[in-house]
């Protein structure tokens, strides 16, 4: 364990084995800092905080500070966050709120660029890539493998599905379907994520069956609902039985439909 004197581990903290904490570093009482956590310098964990084991935080993120939100009033909360993920310099992540289920949580593998917030009850899968100044707003759901390109805004109770990429400086008001494609100042649903697709080693035929399901989506009769619905009765593909489960599911939002 490597802990700079200049850094302030306040007592009840637990630390795991090899974690690294540089000069002026701040650990709050209730922090627990897994196996080989690295705190660059002038991080600041505080509040009810699990780390899991290799994540790297760089210097002036503030992680674990109360929500941002007006109907906080000191509620137990907690944020936790999975393992080898890479926080960048200037990330916040904040803790959950009473209303939204009281915890904020980040999965694994993730990378967060400079300047990125994710908000109170959020919960962001595993390998999500979320890109320099974007903000996910509250009870946001980020599935896994999420690409977000950098200065986007995340509307409160979004859901991004799984594989899905927004291109940079788009602003998302609804819901995003799996594998989608969104790009554009007021976020439109433009296609697939081929590439992302591919590069985890979809199968073509699955490639396939996703695309003609997007174009039904996009120019079927009935409702987007009712494409949905048919999809789910017409498709053998398991990528595709995920999409139309991810649409046919509860929702705050309205979905972003093709264009």
């Amino acid at each position: 364990m490597a802990i700079h004197p200049s850094a302030i581990i306040e007592d009840g903290a637990q630390i795991g084995a090899d974690v690294s904490i540089g000069p002026f570093c701040i650990v709050g009482p209730k922090v627990v800092l897994g196996d080989r956590v690295e705190l660059k310098s002038h991080v600041v964990v505080t509040g009810d905080t699990q780390i899991g084991a290799d994540t790297s935080i760089f210097p002036f993120c503030c992680i674990g500070e109360i929500p941002q939100d007006v109907k906080f009033h000191g509620e137990a909360a907690k944020l936790v966050i999975g393992e080898r993920n890479r926080i960048r310099e200037h990330v916040t992540m904040n803790p959950g709120t009473e209303g939204g289920g009281g915890i904020t949580k980040v999965g694994d593998d993730g990378f967060f660029l400079a300047g990125c917030h994710v908000a109170h009850d959020a919960i962001v899968g595993d390998r999500v890539i979320v890109v320099n100044q974007t903000a996910i707003a509250g009870h946001c759901i980020i599935e896994d493998d999420v690409i977000i390109g950098g200065l986007c805004g995340i509307h409160q109770f979004v859901r991004i599905g799984k594989g899905a990429i927004i291109g940079a400086l788009s602003m998302v008001t609804n819901d995003v379907i799996p594998h989608g494609l969104v790009q554009g100042p007021r976020g439109e649903l433009d296609g697939l994520n081929l590439v992302g697709l591919k590069r985890r080693g979809v199968d073509r035929k699955d490639i396939s069956a996703l695309r003609v399901a997007f174009q039904t989506l996009k120019d079927g009769d009935g409702s987007f609902m009712d494409r949905a619905r048919r999809l789910g009765d017409e498709s053998e593909s398991a990528h595709v039985s995920e999409m139309v489960d991810f649409i046919l599911a509860d929702t705050d939002r309205h979905f972003l439909t093709p264009r």
